[in-house]
């Protein structure tokens, strides 16, 4: 069997290449040897949560705590790990993890974003502007500030740090679909309309950032587009989403100001509140 650090050294390179399942089955094989590396827990959970095993990932990350490990990227991706599960250990070792590698700026990002969906943005925004300074080309970064300000209602701060964000990673759908939803609040259609419609087109399965896209060009009239949209939902939508394809549509066929109606009312709230809530 392979030396831990060599483990490791291969489960990463895996990971850079997307290989998921490769990547697990290697961890898995390599727990009865190195059991105790809390870094062997750790990017099992990382594997394991790409593969949607969310509740197995969960156990690997806790393992990973109870372990004790002093790496602060090995505390800063167990801590947020576990943060997603809502679980007291996550401060702790988020917290550690900055302090102890301040100069590691996936430390200080990811317990700022810790921070901003607890509630304490002014430290959120603290860290998550030290981690901007350390690599101020990271996408992730930007968009977790455009997140913190708009936890902390600075709409216009969090346009522009989301602004960044779809500029250095113009691929990210769930990032435009976000800085669309914040442009609603500032009242700004036009640019609006263009970020959902992005994003939606790049998150071809996500049925509400079609729907949200055809509202926002139903409101300002572009009916080509709202239609469009509304069939694009349609085409992926399931069981359960098949009432709100249909009031949609129904909003569409109304005119602008009952599909402005919905969109501001019901969906375009919920969906932000939603989305701000996802962790990186």
């Amino acid at each position: 069997m392979m030396e831990a650090e060599q483990v490791l050294e291969k489960a990463l390179s895996l990971a850079d290449e997307g290989e998921w399942e490769a990547m697990a089955d290697l961890l898995r094989e390599s727990l009865a040897y190195h059991g105790q590396e809390a870094a062997i827990h750790c990017w099992l959970g990382v594997a394991e949560r790409e593969l949607g095993l969310e509740g197995l990932a969960y156990e690997r990350f806790k393992r990973a705590l109870i372990l004790g490990p002093e790496d602060p990227y090995v505390l800063a991706t167990a801590g947020n790990g576990v943060a997603a599960f809502d679980d007291p250990d996550a401060e702790q070792a988020l917290r550690t993890a900055a302090v102890l590698a301040p100069e590691v700026a996936v430390a200080r990002l990811l317990y700022g974003a810790y921070l901003a969906r607890e509630g304490l943005v002014k430290e959120a925004l603290a860290e998550l502007e030290a981690a901007r300074d350390l690599d101020p080309d990271d996408p992730q970064i930007a968009y977790e500030l455009g997140v913190a300000r708009c936890l902390g209602g600075d709409m216009e701060g969090s346009v522009d740090s989301l602004a960044e964000a779809a500029r250095l990673s113009p691929d990210d759908g769930f990032g435009r679909i976000t800085l669309g939803l914040v442009l609603l609040e500032t009242d700004r259609w036009e640019e609006a309309l263009v970020e959902l419609s992005e994003g939606a087109h790049r998150e071809p399965h996500d049925v509400e950032a079609q729907l949200l896209a055809a509202l926002a060009a139903g409101a300002i009239g572009t009916e080509s587009l709202a239609y469009e949209m509304l069939e694009r939902a349609r085409m992926r939508a399931s069981d359960e989403d098949v009432v709100l394809v249909a009031a949609v549509e129904e909003r569409l066929d109304a005119g602008p100001d009952e599909a402005r109606r919905l969109l501001l009312e019901e969906m375009a709230p919920d969906q932000l509140r939603r989305r701000l809530q996802v962790r990186p």
